[in-house]
């Protein structure tokens, strides 16, 4: 007994301009009636698929580089977090350079032309020699790039730009905070673990600012 041949089933042109009903004749995943139509729509498939490609291979490229990091890295991540979301901030709250007192509007007035923007997110404790206070939030204050940078010119009148920072920061938190942070020498070890987690919380929470903010 002869069976019957199964009819392919009819589908529809995906070809926009086209949209016709047709049966598959050279696959059963033929998605265009005729070789016209194939070619219309190549570049639309194709556009998805190396866009795909590409996202794989980016984040493939940032695992490698994950991989690579040294201690050193992560801090320099970590840091980096921490600080952006600092000025970010205390930009957000209307706070000027804590060393030279001026306010946003006259910081701008005289520095807005700088590359990166007029302010950064500065160290009253340096860095250098206090590396315990590096990712200590308290420690990171809002300052013009010039006090920053160590310029006297924008300093409070007769203070070191250091000596302004420690006069706007008691204003700011008071004698007794600021006695309590550079009496404390307490060590911090961080693990790589622990500097990633300080990346991606501080990441987070300059993401939800940005968004409040907005």
């Amino acid at each position: 007994m002869t069976l019957p041949t199964r009819q392919a089933k009819l589908r529809k042109c995906q070809n926009p301009a086209c949209g016709q009903e047709f049966t598959p004749r050279f696959s059963s995943t033929q998605k265009a009636c005729s070789p016209a139509c194939a070619l219309a729509i190549k570049d639309k498939h194709a556009k998805p698929a190396r866009k795909a490609i590409a996202d794989r291979e980016r984040r493939e490229i940032k695992v490698r580089k994950e991989r690579l990091k040294t201690h050193s890295d992560h801090i320099k991540d970590a840091e980096k977090a921490v600080r952006d979301y600092r000025r970010t901030y205390e930009l957000s709250i209307g706070s000027g350079c804590m060393s030279c007192g001026k306010s946003q509007a006259e910081v701008l007035a005289e520095q807005g032309w700088k590359t990166g923007g007029a302010f950064d997110a500065g160290h009253f404790l340096g860095k250098g020699a206090r590396p315990e206070h590096r990712l200590e939030p308290s420690n990171i204050w809002l300052q013009c790039k010039a006090c920053n940078a160590g310029s006297s010119k924008y300093a409070r009148k007769g203070l070191t730009v250091s000596q302004g920072f420690r006069e706007g920061l008691i204003e700011r938190i008071g004698l007794e905070a600021v006695e309590a942070l550079e009496a404390d020498h307490r060590p911090r070890k961080y693990t790589n673990d622990e500097l990633k987690a300080i990346t991606a919380e501080y990441r987070a929470k300059l993401r939800e600012l940005k968004k409040r903010t907005a």
